[in-house]
């Protein structure tokens, strides 16, 4: 079983703010969840290079004439940000590699053969920011309304795609394949899009100086656009590694953002057809990120550095809060009071407080304070019994996980975060129900197994936070003596009651301090 799934590229025209993040975030989750599975997952991710906002940012730097040297120094530090936050990436592709430009000029060619390539006069507006070609019509007072500012006007002879010729395909790809554009939203927009807008796109420029040269006419550059989305393929080896392409084409999840929907579920698409290639199964494209109810912009100065946040509150904290706070495939908004609150309430007084509750009243067994001093292995087997009353226990965990499981396939991972919390909401109220404080002295076996259910629930809440925060759950496992799961302890085992045993009872540090510091 494989699991392909990407990021889009991004422009390294700045450094990386939280919006990138997220999307990075959430592709991060969706692969430790898919490993999790069993699965053999490969996760994409990397920048786009060939973007004119790139060398227009050079420019400002004086580097004009040093293009590449640009280039490689943003690159470095957008893969260095995501090594920072722990991302789990399998590649990271730039589309100045040689193994890109292969990709390119192979899928170039087969579009050609195809037919679906030829020469025109482009005559229109260009938004740098959009790095888009756009109607005269989409302007709002003669500017862009996602950069508000003015675009340019081309005129020049280019190569075009003949995008409208896949109209009727694209439609009934979509209506056959009710899964291929989410959530819902979207994809009734791009079915408006598709029907009433569709038409041929300039895929070349003849001005732009930089960019991978078109096959057969070096006088022009591949249209960025069409230059970028072929990395999903030229990431797994398309145009050099056939069998490395084969073993993870078609691609599970395209992850993107809703302003370049067109592109990856209209323009992408259509590409694909025209080169007898397999389409991806599913393309997400989550909302906007706001920071404090305004746009993110140079201008304002509001972009907020994702590894600033990790530095001081952790980088699990982060990955909760983007995942928690903002409903998956909506706008969202980014606020550091926010951010405090759900640190405190959900991290620090909630999963943090209930698992130092269960750990200390477990150590209270192991220190010989009561009259019979318990080994972990004892408490294990003594503590997960079925003959105190609490068959139901096992039947609320296995709805838990079969929700958690559910919501993942739907890709929606702060649902599955939902589920997460109401098994911790359980695990509090059972603790208060059995009050295990006040039973301490008179009956050490009920007290034992007591403990050994609530140890045994502990293990669960860390393992299916695992994809959301992996550093908290290994702190937890390595307070249980837990191993971290391997390839003949994968989740269709470990979500099992009593799969592993608990060894140990260490409880260690705060998971989430009220004051960390950096």
């Amino acid at each position: 079983m494989k699991y392909y799934l990407t990021t889009p590229i991004y422009y390294i025209n700045d450094k990386p703010h939280i919006g990138h993040a997220y999307t990075t975030i959430v592709s991060d989750i969706l692969a430790h969840y898919h490993r999790l599975r069993g699965a053999d997952v490969f996760f994409l991710t990397g920048v786009d290079e060939n973007s004119l906002k790139n060398i227009e940012a050079a420019e400002k730097l004086g580097m004009g004439d040093r293009i590449q040297e640009y280039l490689d120094m943003q690159s470095a530090l957008w893969k260095q940000t995501w090594d920072s936050l722990g991302i789990t990436y399998t590649d990271f592709i730039r589309t100045t590699e040689e193994r890109h430009k292969q990709g390119v000029e192979k899928f170039w060619k087969r579009v050609r053969e195809n037919g679906d390539i030829y020469k025109g006069t482009y005559e229109g507006f260009y938004c740098v920011g959009c790095e888009a070609f756009i109607r005269e019509t989409d302007l709002v007072d003669g500017k862009c309304q996602h950069h508000d500012k003015e675009p340019k006007k081309l005129i020049e002879e280019n190569y075009f795609f003949a995008l409208s010729k896949y109209r009727e395909r694209l439609l009934a790809y979509i209506e056959q394949n009710p899964d291929f554009v989410q959530p819902q939203s979207r994809r009734n927009e791009i079915v408006n899009y598709i029907r009433d807008h569709l038409e041929d796109v300039s895929i070349s420029r003849q001005s732009m100086k930089w960019g991978i040269p078109v096959p057969g006419d070096p006088e022009q550059v591949v249209y960025v656009w069409f230059d970028a989305l072929i990395n999903y393929l030229t990431g797994i080896g398309y145009g050099w590694d056939d069998e490395l392409f084969a073993r993870y084409w078609p691609a599970d999840l395209h992850l993107v953002g809703k302003e370049i929907i067109k592109f990856h579920c209209a323009l992408w698409p259509a590409m694909l057809m025209s080169a007898g290639i397999s389409l991806p199964a599913r393309v997400f494209a989550h909302g906007f990120f706001t920071i404090d109810g305004q746009k993110m912009s140079k201008s304002l100065g509001n972009a907020i550095d994702p590894v600033e946040i990790a530095k001081v509150h952790g980088m699990d904290a982060m990955r909760y809060f983007l995942l928690r706070e903002v409903p998956f495939g909506g706008d969202g908004d980014f606020s550091y009071e926010r951010f405090s609150k759900r640190y405190e309430s959900d991290l620090s007084k909630g999963v943090g407080n209930f698992v130092s509750r269960v750990l200390a009243m477990a150590e209270k067994m192991v220190s010989g304070s009561i009259s019979e001093k318990m080994e972990p292995d004892t408490i294990f087997s003594q503590g997960i019994s079925d003959q105190v009353g609490d068959d139901s226990i096992h039947e609320r965990v296995q709805e838990v996980w079969q929700e958690y499981e559910e919501t993942f396939d739907r890709i929606r991972p702060d649902e599955a975060l939902d589920a997460v919390w109401r098994l911790i909401s359980f695990g509090d109220k059972y603790i208060e129900e059995k009050k295990p404080w006040a039973i301490l002295k008179g009956n050490t076996e009920e007290y034992t197994k007591i403990i050994g259910i609530l140890l045994e629930l502990v293990r669960h809440v860390s393992l299916l936070l695992y994809p959301f925060m992996p550093e908290t759950a290994l702190k937890v496992w390595r307070s249980l003596g837990v191993e971290e799961p391997h390839k003949e302890q994968y989740l269709a085992k470990l979500k099992e009651w009593r799969a592993v045993p608990i060894t140990k009872i260490e409880r260690g540090e705060a998971l989430f301090p009220l004051n960390p510091k950096p």
